[in-house]
């Protein structure tokens, strides 16, 4: 108990340490004039007496902890009075171990011996206590320390890279230095600065370790590309001591590191500048102010608490972007309470740790609930209440999104190069055919067919569309998902959200409920006229549906299903409905449709569209078409008419729902770019209304008739 009060005190008191600032450090050490290459393995051998597994050799890595007095003792004290801080058992942490080249094992050992030996002879929570503070003074000591002089024949990036999965804010950079017995062999300098003492300590161990010791070992960079980075900390005897998160960072410090080392020897084997400029545009991407300093092109991330927008931010960090995250607040929880929980105050704590793990990004809340009410959740209820089907993902991002969100920091005065966000799709600059000098953004399909989210932005325009970047445009889902994983995303096991983007874990029937109410009517069967069941309001059936209409229908009637949804009248409150839905009664009203609203990206209609010069009519035109998000593409021509903003669309064959509301999607054939977009109308099922209440009104008419 006693140890774990210590604990408790210590994490306290290094939690205030952490808020103080770090002044830069890099590692100032003495090297000989000509260091060999030469290191030694050394190998514990222990005997088991009363095992069942018999003999066998096991890796062990004992850490002293102790007596302060002893700091500045070169000399390892005796092998008995070691404590064992961690043993590898296990198959994966011994194939770690051993796969460690012997300089950086030399090395360690030299650090060890160095920074941490003391005469403390048990490994408990007192002297996990004292390490942690030894790793502060690492920090502390660096200050008064001379640096080393570089010479001009190094190799390094001019500025430091934001290391990722850090719980401080930490920058590293690598530094290539030939050794004198040949040009061609590098050792490894590591400059590096942390905002947090322990992560500050952290940076200087690291740098100590890769710099090799000053007697006859040298690390070399081909050393440090073949260690593992997790097995840095179980090397050192951290790994039970430090923190997930501080294991994580430090592994993540690795990989920036050898990524930097394998880029500049890459330059370097180009033998250009200009090669080497080009190969590191993605380990350093920078734009020069007008004074000719450089500066990191800034990023509004769009972070919602997902996967997604959470890798979007690391492949942005790592990409030297400099990001400032926030999180949109535009959940109905005052309206919806009643419903269930709304989920806004777990996304948030999730974006708040995502940022944490990421260096501490800066995160900020914008609610945006009010232009959500006004602009999308107003939009949604008066289309489902006309009984058409709304499409708020749709509005949500180019009203909210990059509609709302865009205005509120141009409002703020916040001046960001730009903004991005976690969506599948991909954007390519080409320049306008009108100016032949200004650029014009053009959408493509994401490369995975299920998650591409490319219909989901045809509303956007140029203006909005100018600032923006997908940083996962280019994954799949799978390759994501095996980011969120290497990145050690605290949210990588979360589960992709469903549904609606305001919805949460309300569903859709109880939000219009919610508003809109009940107003019965009758379900009639569109072949015969007869009513066969009654329904609570237009709005809870879409065209083309199949579940859930039996439950409106009567008992004798679901028995000659199944059932589909073919048609809506607002004006009399009535859903149609046929168990002849893919026959031929419903071809046409399956296969074409009027569209409404139509808006293409690049702010004309495409070329091939606009007829010829002589004649004034509009062309019809084939494209690839999405009906709704998915993977399905179909095929089919439009011929726009009157100015442009109206049309009528043939499919090449029948789909499954064709419901006044939705968006229809235009895609160059070949080339997956999306084009534009239009809203289908009513009209293409005005005919089968009309001749239905023609038929009502004969048949009403015989029937009074008949009894006169």
């Amino acid at each position: 108990m006693m140890h774990s009060w210590k604990a408790l005190v210590l994490c306290h008191i290094l939690w205030h340490l952490a808020i103080y600032d770090v002044s830069s450090f890099s590692p100032s050490i003495t090297l000989p004039s000509r260091p060999s290459i030469h290191a030694r393995h050394q190998n514990h051998h222990h005997s088991q007496t009363g095992d069942a597994h018999g003999n066998r050799l096991q890796s062990r890595i004992r850490l002293s902890v102790a007596d302060d007095n002893n700091d500045d003792d070169d000399t390892a004290p005796d092998d008995k009075n070691l404590p064992l801080f961690i043993e590898a058992k296990d198959s994966s942490a011994r194939s770690m171990i051993s796969d460690i080249p012997s300089s950086l094992l030399q090395s360690i050992e030299t650090v060890r011996q160095r920074h941490f030996s003391t005469t403390t002879t048990n490994g408990d929570a007192s002297s996990n206590e004292n390490l942690l503070k030894q790793l502060v003074e690492l920090t502390n000591s660096k200050k008064s320390e001379a640096t080393e002089t570089l010479p001009d024949n190094c190799l390094s990036f001019q500025q430091m890279e934001r290391v990722p999965g850090c719980i401080a804010t930490v920058h590293v950079k690598a530094i290539l230095i030939p050794t004198s017995d040949n040009p061609n062999v590098y050792r490894v300098l590591v400059q590096g600065s942390s905002d947090a003492l322990l992560s500050g300590g952290l940076v200087e161990l690291l740098s100590k370790v890769l710099v090799g010791s000053d007697t006859e070992n040298c690390v070399t960079a081909s050393d440090v590309l073949k260690l593992q980075p997790e097995a840095l900390t179980t090397a050192l005897g951290l790994q039970n001591v430090l923190t997930r998160g501080r294991n994580d960072g430090i592994a993540s410090m690795m990989r920036v590191i050898q990524r930097q080392i394998q880029s500049l020897l890459d330059a370097q084997s180009d033998e250009g500048e200009q090669q080497f400029g080009e190969k590191n545009t993605e380990a350093s991407i920078e734009t020069t102010n007008a004074n000719g300093s450089e500066r990191k092109p800034t990023v509004a991330m769009l972070l919602s608490g997902g996967v997604d927008s959470s890798v979007a931010m690391h492949l942005l960090l790592r990409q030297n972007y400099n990001v400032t995250a926030f999180y949109l607040r535009i959940w109905l929880e005052d309206e919806l309470a009643h419903l269930g929980e709304c989920p806004w105050e777990d996304d948030l704590q999730v974006c708040q740790s995502v940022c944490e793990h990421a260096g501490n990004v800066t995160l900020e809340t914008v609610s945006l609930g009010k232009e959500y009410r006004e602009r999308v959740v107003q939009y949604t209820i008066e289309e489902a209440q006309r009984g058409r089907t709304p499409n708020p993902d749709i509005m949500c991002n180019s009203r909210i999104k990059f509609g709302c969100f865009l205005e509120y920091i141009e409002k703020a005065g916040l001046d960001f190069d730009h903004v991005a966000s976690g969506h599948y799709a991909r954007l390519e600059d080409v320049v306008s055919p009108s100016t032949t000098t200004n650029l014009q953004k053009r959408l493509f399909r994401a490369p995975d067919p299920v998650k591409d989210q490319s219909y989901f932005l045809c509303a956007l325009t140029q203006k909005q569309l100018s600032k923006v970047i997908f940083p996962i445009g280019m994954y799949q889902k799978s390759e994501v998902r095996e980011l969120a994983n290497e990145f050690q995303l605290p949210n990588r096991n979360r589960p992709d959200s469903q549904g609606l983007c305001f919805l949460g874990k309300v569903k859709f029937d109880e939000f219009l409920a919610s508003y809109l109410g009940n107003r019965p009517g009758d379900v009639v069967d569109a072949m015969t006229g007869d009513i066969i069941g009654r329904h609570n309001g237009l709005w809870y059936h879409t065209v083309g549906q199949r579940k859930g209409i039996g439950k409106v229908m009567f008992p004798l009637a679901t028995a000659h299903g199944p059932w589909y949804v073919v048609a809506k009248d607002q004006g009399r409150d009535i859903v149609y409905v046929s168990n002849r839905y893919d026959e031929d009664d419903f071809a046409r009203a399956r296969s074409e449709f009027e569209l409404e609203d139509i808006k293409w990206i690049s702010g004309t209609p495409p070329l091939d569209v606009k007829g010829t010069e002589t004649d004034a009519e509009w062309s019809e035109v084939r494209f690839d078409l999405k009906i709704r998000h998915g993977p399905k593409i179909v095929q089919g021509t439009l011929m726009l008419s009157g100015d442009g903003s109206t049309g009528n669309v043939h499919l090449d064959n029948k789909d499954g729902g064709l419901a006044p509301g939705q968006y229809v999607v235009f895609y160059q054939i070949g080339t997956l770019e999306c084009l534009g977009a239009g809203v289908i109308s009513e009209k293409h099922w005005a005919k089968f209304l009309q001749t239905q209440q023609n038929e009502t009104s004969t048949g009403e008419e015989q029937e009074l008739e008949v009894k006169r």
